[in-house]
């Protein structure tokens, strides 16, 4: 007869892992005692610690067959106790896969029980499982919106979150699941900067920006009328095509912007919703005149005490002004004050980080080899396939590592293959992160000679950093046009792309390579998809082509297009971009209506799968047309690449003159 004595030995065989050993104890001991209970759990649990789900499954089921409801109920429950405790030991342990499979019948015993549930859920991140059907589990989600769960229940829920909205776990039933659950939420400001910041992530470095429109949403449920949130929200919806949220979420800023630099970043967040949408009319100009006067108030204030929200985004506020007037004298003044209020407020909010940053040049002497190689850092978000990581790829290709030690910042941005292989292969040692203070003191700590923003005004961290000067000589090239910051020393550009009085306007000292600014050693070219059948389009026909962001797209350019098909017959014109396409259709259809030009003689383009795609396709057209007062700049190169001209118009700023340049 089995002892009790027996039974000891086959648990402490049991908590050791010697599973096989102590399941021939447990079968001894239900083969002489079937009365037991404890004989078929702990048998059930070393079975399923071997892996032999279905024998452990069969021997709980045994003793819970041809019972009644009343005695089934109870072995249910003391069952679970067991698998409970068991579960439990095991976690201490950090046996976790273990304590997961037994988990995973808890619930099956008590689907309602909310302590297992956040359990299995917890256990279920750590060791890599799926737990979407455990996230979209109707009774869960209806349990989380009650009232009635316990304290610890609620903090155990919070903690989840936390995890949960992690970049790597991120995925529509984690979004459900947490909207579930937010009314427990217990430090709403913690967790909807935790959300927020999870959503810049998602948005910047995974590049799912539906999901970081959903992850920002609920950073906003926890605070409505939080500005940063509704910043987010806006520039988020409009990078994801979402065209009528992000102008809503911008006149929601703009309701609840109460300072006059607020006021200005909300007319800037609804210039780049409308035009993102393909608006452009009285009420883009409306808030243009606004924001102008917003503009001069605010300088001639000069205010010295705004704190970073108020002080960050003020580089920023005229950034569209390009894109609709062609007036770089006064725009670019303007612009040099405005960088001016926002560095010295930016290094007053910093403190002592502003005073360790504040180096002169002179770090090192032209011509001198005492500091070879010397120390050259980049900074940016975009490199990667964006346009500034296909033109910028082959000057990290092609430089001098003999002389120059090559640093790059990936600033706010993921590392994938195309960013692993031209870039940090490409250099001597690279850096990733979003914390601002973190990548200033890794500058230090490089001792950078010269820093090289490729951002400009496109990220406001970035001007933030360079605002702060953490290198002794800091320049400008690439991203966009100069910031205005005074910390930046230089903006490079060439004889082409500015006018030879452009530095009566710029702050920074413009020092002109002698050629051009960008050049490219090739871009890859895939298999075209664009055929003239496919068209409707006549052999003979003359095709122009036109690709660009509805934000390029002034209405006055896209009268002179159209003017231009008027001119030329049997000729036809290829629209392609990214925006609203029932805006930019209307735009042009009833456009070509007024200047006479019969809509048929249009063909609206879809997007393709990819660059090397879109690249090939362009060889379907004669001549491309070109934008104006903002030129096209990559678009440009791979016209040129692939061998057809383009028609530019050249104006003042540096926006307007890219094409021409090149």
């Amino acid at each position: 007869m089995t002892t009790q004595a027996d039974c000891a030995s086959a648990y402490q065989y049991f908590c050791k892992g010697e599973y096989e050993q102590a399941a021939q104890l447990f079968e001894q001991a239900l083969a002489e005692d079937t009365t037991d209970l404890s004989h078929y759990w702990y048998l059930g649990l070393t079975y399923l610690m071997q892996g032999h789900k279905d024998a452990a499954y069969l021997t709980w089921l045994l003793p819970m067959d041809q019972v009644d409801e009343l005695s089934l109920e109870k072995r249910r429950i003391e069952l679970a106790e067991i698998l409970t405790t068991e579960a439990q030991r095991l976690e201490l342990q950090d046996h976790c896969t273990e304590s997961w499979a037994i988990r995973r019948y808890i619930r099956e015993l008590a689907p309602l029980n909310l302590d297992n549930l956040f359990f299995l859920i917890e256990l279920g991140l750590s060791t890599s499982q799926d737990i979407t059907e455990i996230l979209v589990d109707n009774q869960l989600l209806d349990l989380l919106q009650y009232d009635f769960l316990e304290p610890g229940q609620v903090d155990r829920l919070n903690c989840l979150f936390l995890k949960l909205i992690d970049t790597s776990n991120v995925n529509p039933s984690v979004i459900e699941f947490i909207k579930a659950g937010l009314s427990h939420a217990l430090d709403k400001e913690a967790l909807s900067l935790a959300f927020r910041q999870a959503s810049i992530s998602l948005r910047f470095e995974a590049h799912k920006y539906g999901l970081a429109v959903k992850v920002a949403e609920l950073s906003l449920s926890l605070q409505p009328e939080n500005l940063c949130t509704l910043k987010q929200l806006s520039c988020l919806t409009a990078d994801a095509f979402f065209f009528e949220q992000s102008i809503d979420f911008a006149q929601q800023f703009c309701l609840h912007a109460n300072t006059l630099s607020l006021k200005l970043l909300g007319g800037h967040l609804l210039l780049r919703a409308k035009l993102s949408a393909g608006e452009y009319g009285t009420e883009v100009r409306a808030v243009q005149d606004q924001q102008e006067a917003w503009i001069q108030e605010l300088i001639a204030t000069n205010p010295t005490n705004l704190d970073r929200e108020n002080t960050i985004s003020l580089p920023f506020v005229q950034f569209f002004f390009s894109y609709l007037t062609d007036q770089p004298r006064q725009y670019r003044l303007w612009q040099n004050e405005l960088a001016k209020i926002a560095q010295q407020n930016l290094r007053r909010c910093a403190g002592q980080a502003a005073a360790i940053c504040t180096r002169e040049p002179g770090g090192f002497t032209q011509g001198s080899s005492q500091q070879k190689p010397l120390k050259i850092g980049y900074i940016a978000h975009t490199l990667k396939q964006h346009s500034v990581g296909w033109l910028s790829r082959w000057l990290f290709q092609h430089h001098d590592h003999e002389n120059f030690h090559v640093s790059i910042y990936f600033f706010y941005q993921g590392i994938d293959g195309f960013t692993d292989r031209w870039f940090v292969q490409r250099a001597e040692n690279s850096w990733q992160g979003s914390d601002s203070v973190a990548l200033i003191e890794q500058i230090l700590q490089d001792q950078i000679d010269i820093l090289v923003d490729l951002d400009s005004y496109t990220l406001d961290a970035t001007a933030e950093v360079m605002a702060l000067k953490p290198a002794p000589v800091q320049v400008t090239w690439l991203g966009a046009d100069a910031s205005g910051l005074p910390a930046i020393d230089y903006f490079i550009a060439d004889p082409y792309v500015l006018p030879e009085d452009a530095q009566e306007y710029y702050q920074e000292k413009i020092w002109r390579l002698p050629q051009t600014y960008i050049a490219v050693d090739g871009f890859e070219v895939g298999i075209p998809t664009l055929r003239r059948g496919d068209l409707d389009i006549p052999l003979g026909a003359v095709i122009y082509f036109s690709a660009q962001t509805s934000i390029k797209r002034h209405s006055n350019t896209v009268r002179l297009q159209l003017k231009i098909l008027k001119e030329v017959p049997n000729s036809y014109l290829l629209i392609k971009g990214l925006s609203d396409q029932t805006s930019i259709q209307d735009l042009f259809t009833q456009t070509a209506k007024e200047e006479g030009v019969d809509p048929s003689r249009l063909r609206f383009l879809g997007g393709v799968a990819s660059e090397l795609i879109h690249r090939a396709n362009l060889g379907i057209a004669d001549v491309i047309l070109d934008t104006y007062p903002y030129n096209g700049a990559t678009t440009t190169l791979e016209a040129l690449w692939v061998g057809v001209p383009l028609v530019t118009r050249v104006g003042e700023q540096f926006a307007a003159r890219n094409s021409y340049a090149f």
